[in-house]
Order: structure tokens, then C-alpha cells, then sequence
């Protein structure tokens, strides 16, 4: 256990500043990220989905999920962020619990609930949360949850404003006990201000390794005020566009 307390306060310190989590799904790709320099990775759950053969959207149950998260955490000795999506259905509790029997230090949350096709309400989300911090800090590690709001990219499970609703439940969120703050697809600098200037917390923006973000690049995403970037599927999906090319000669 104290070694994941000292991977928890590491991950958490690297946000004081900036970082990128690069976003991976196995044992390979893990290492090949840590050996490019980085000093912390995060798991998506849609590119692991993928190298299972299952789809995103708690297609996986949470025993694989976690079966390949431990895979990973095995591979590469550095902090992990993985995504759980919505819980899979599970108490906070057990959820970090299970959470750092794999080895992971951080974790994504969102407030699409799969299982029922809806979207949490603002503070039924924060709820949760708030037992994931309990469950945490029960446990001795400061693990880092990373509050992820779909009101971007599901404007229809909420039927409200989007920029309003993401203003909402990242405040809302980061009260909880949050570490990081995740309005995933963030549409442009507007949006992505709006948030920035309501919460104290970072804020994580994905980006594509080679088309950036909404945003726009590493330097722009720096400059308007977030503080993590991570790739969800976009960095698997461009190695298949190079896996493609490198093998299509031999067809």
C-alpha cells in the first residue's frame, strides 16, 4: 500500500503544473509510452475495450476492466490512471477497492450510467464521487479521481445548456472531493474558458496525438489555463492508420 501512497501523491503533484497522461491499453503500448519519457499513463476504457474485442460503453464488465488495467500496472512501474466509465454498477467503496488491488492510482468517473441509458443527475454524480473520496481516503491513498461530465457530448440526457450544465457539475464535482475535472469533447475556447473560470481544480482536455484538441495544440491547450491532456482512443486509432500503411505493401 505505500507504494501506491507515493504513485497517488505523485500523479496528484504532476497536475500542479501540466501534464499529459498519454492514453493507453495494454502492456505494450504502456511500456512503449514509458519509454518515450513519460513519467505517468492513464487507461481509456474505450481503446482497452477495443484490444479486447468488446465495445466502450461498460461493454466490458468491471472484472475485465480490471484484469486488463493489472496487466498494465504489472508492465509499467508508474503511476496509472485508468477509466472505469460510469462505475460499472458498483458501490464507491468496492470500486476503489478493486481499483487499487489492480495497481491504479487515479481513476476516471463519468455521469453516463450505461447499465440505464441515462445520464446522472448533477448531485447524485457528485455524490458519488464523494463516496469514491471517502472510500479513498479510508484507504490511506490519495487517489486521484478525474470527474468526468458528459454534457458536451450528450447534450439529449440532460436537456439542458451544455456549457451550463458542465459549469454545474464540475463545481459540483470538484466539492465532492475531485482531483481533476474532465468536460470530455469540450467544442471550442469559449466552453472551454467558461469551465476554467468557474472551478479551481485542473482541468483534463483530450486531444489527438497528431490533430490536437478542439482547442487546438499543445501550447494553446496550455495556454487558455488546463492543466492535463490525455488521448482517450485517438492515440490506438492513429497507430491503426500506421499499422495499415506499414503492412498494406506486403498485401
Amino acid at each position: 500500500m505505500s507504494d501506491l501512497r507515493a504513485k497517488a501523491t505523485t500523479l496528484l503533484r504532476m497536475h500542479d503544473d501540466f501534464v499529459v497522461l498519454p492514453t493507453v491499453w495494454d502492456a505494450w503500448s504502456a511500456r512503449a509510452v514509458v519509454d518515450a519519457g513519460f513519467a505517468a499513463i492513464s487507461i481509456g476504457s474505450h481503446p482497452l475495450a477495443d484490444a479486447r474485442g468488446q465495445r466502450d460503453g461498460e461493454g466490458m464488465s468491471l472484472d475485465d476492466a480490471l484484469e486488463g488495467i493489472a496487466r498494465i500496472t504489472a508492465a509499467a512501474d508508474v503511476p496509472v490512471s485508468a477509466d472505469l466509465e460510469s462505475g460499472y454498477d458498483t458501490a464507491p467503496a468496492e470500486l476503489i477497492e478493486r481499483l487499487l488491488e489492480a495497481g491504479a492510482v487515479g481513476l476516471n468517473i463519468e455521469d453516463t450510467v450505461h447499465s440505464e441509458g441515462r445520464m446522472r443527475e448533477p448531485q447524485e454524480h457528485a455524490d458519488y464521487i464523494a463516496g469514491l473520496r471517502a472510500a479513498a481516503d479510508a484507504a490511506g491513498v490519495d487517489v486521484v479521481i478525474n470527474a468526468r461530465t458528459d454534457a458536451f457530448v450528450k447534450p439529449e440526457l440532460h436537456g439542458g445548456d451544455p456549457v451550463t450544465q458542465a459549469v454545474e457539475r464540475m463545481l459540483l464535482a470538484e466539492q465532492a472531493g475531485a482531483r481533476c475535472l474532465y468536460p470530455v469533447k469540450v467544442p471550442d475556447s469559449a466552453a472551454l474558458t467558461a469551465v476554467l473560470e468557474a472551478v479551481t481544480l485542473p482541468v483534463n482536455v483530450i486531444a489527438h496525438p497528431l490533430e490536437g484538441s478542439a482547442v487546438g495544440g499543445l501550447q494553446e491547450i496550455r495556454a487558455l489555463g488546463a492543466r492535463r491532456v490525455t488521448f482517450g482512443p485517438m492515440l490506438q486509432k492513429a497507430l491503426t492508420a500506421t499499422i495499415a500503411e506499414l503492412a498494406a505493401p506486403w498485401r
